[in-house]
């Protein structure tokens, strides 16, 4: 049986985006509950050397947005990661689920052995679209969401 590229990104990415947000309405409500400033919850971290709940946000937005403008070979959109409420956090994941969710099946035709390459503060990486799906987007959005949960958790 074929993969379907499009079945593995698009359906997964905007069910793991729906769920962050929903932990994020959750931690906001909690905040409020306990007095809890949400700027103090957003800058929240695990460990000092990690980063904060804000940006595992943007960080998870951005890998299901780069994924899909990646393997379909499309324009990137550009996020502005300047955001310091929750309203922003829940308007920046509205605008990925909204341009995520406006792929077809048929724009990831033979993206499983597209060639895609990028530079991260690490060095450049280069991968066929199926291992960089797998191998790299998956990882990293759920890892990112996780995170997310868990500083929200550990509040």
């Amino acid at each position: 049986m074929p993969v379907s590229m499009f079945e593995f990104s698009v359906p997964v990415f905007v069910r793991q985006l729906r769920n962050l947000r929903s932990v994020l309405e959750i931690g906001e409500k909690f905040a409020g509950e306990k007095g809890i400033a949400p700027e103090v919850l957003l800058q929240s971290r695990l460990i000092a050397d990690m980063l904060p709940l804000v940006k595992q946000v943007q960080i998870a937005t951005d890998m299901a947005k780069n994924a899909c403008t990646r393997l379909t070979a499309t324009e990137p959109v550009p996020f502005a990661d300047d955001e310091t409420t929750f309203e922003q956090l829940y308007a920046r994941i509205d605008r990925c689920i909204a341009h995520v969710g406006g792929f077809k099946p048929e724009q990831f035709a033979g993206s499983e052995s597209r060639a895609i390459s990028f530079k991260t503060r690490a060095g450049e990486l280069n991968f066929d679209g199926l291992n960089y799906l797998t191998g790299y987007v998956l990882p990293n959005l759920l890892f990112h969401a996780s995170i997310a949960y868990a500083i929200l958790r550990e509040a």
